[in-house]
């Protein structure tokens, strides 16, 4: 059974229950990775699997489907999966991100400034408006990257749900 969270966030996750080993999921995904046929990419690193989309396939906005399985008990385990845009891109988002987080500070601590010494208030202003705004942009720049890669993160998820099925 997959449980996953709302559909909201940039970064959607779900969990899945295996009646199976964690080594017998992780050699069956091997195997899938070594056919010739297989449209995706996958690399191990103990017990995560980063499964991305092949390289003739990619843009900057493809999904990677990161999975991490836990073992329960002899013969269960819990798949959970997270998908996310490729490292340097959240990197390169989050960079952004708290740029402006830190300019809006900066600019509250000048306008703050401007006012204890009666000076023009003009410019942070500006600034406290413009900043909010930018973040909001990324922000739907992020929701349309994730729907440009909508059809890859359905296709990874189909190859994920077909590994663990066969």
């Amino acid at each position: 059974m997959e449980k996953r969270n709302s559909e909201i966030s940039l970064r959607p996750r779900f969990t899945i229950e295996l009646k199976e080993k964690k080594q017998e999921v992780l050699n069956r995904f091997a195997d899938e990775f070594k056919k010739e046929t297989t449209k995706f990419s996958g690399s191990f690193v103990d017990g995560h699997l980063f499964i991305s989309v092949s390289k003739k396939d990619e843009h900057f906005w493809s999904p990677q489907l990161h999975l991490e399985i836990v073992e329960e008990s002899d013969n269960t385990a819990t798949l959970k999966g997270l998908f996310g845009p490729k490292p340097q891109v959240w990197t390169l988002f989050m960079f952004i991100h708290f740029i402006i987080g830190c300019s809006f500070l900066a600019f509250c601590v000048v306008l703050y400034t401007r006012i204890s010494l009666n000076e023009s208030i003009f410019f942070p202003i500006i600034m406290m408006i413009v900043l909010p705004f930018i973040w909001i942009v990324l922000y739907m720049l992020g929701k349309i990257g994730k729907d440009t890669g909508k059809n890859q993160m359905k296709n990874l998820h189909d190859f994920m749900i077909n590994t663990i099925n066969s």
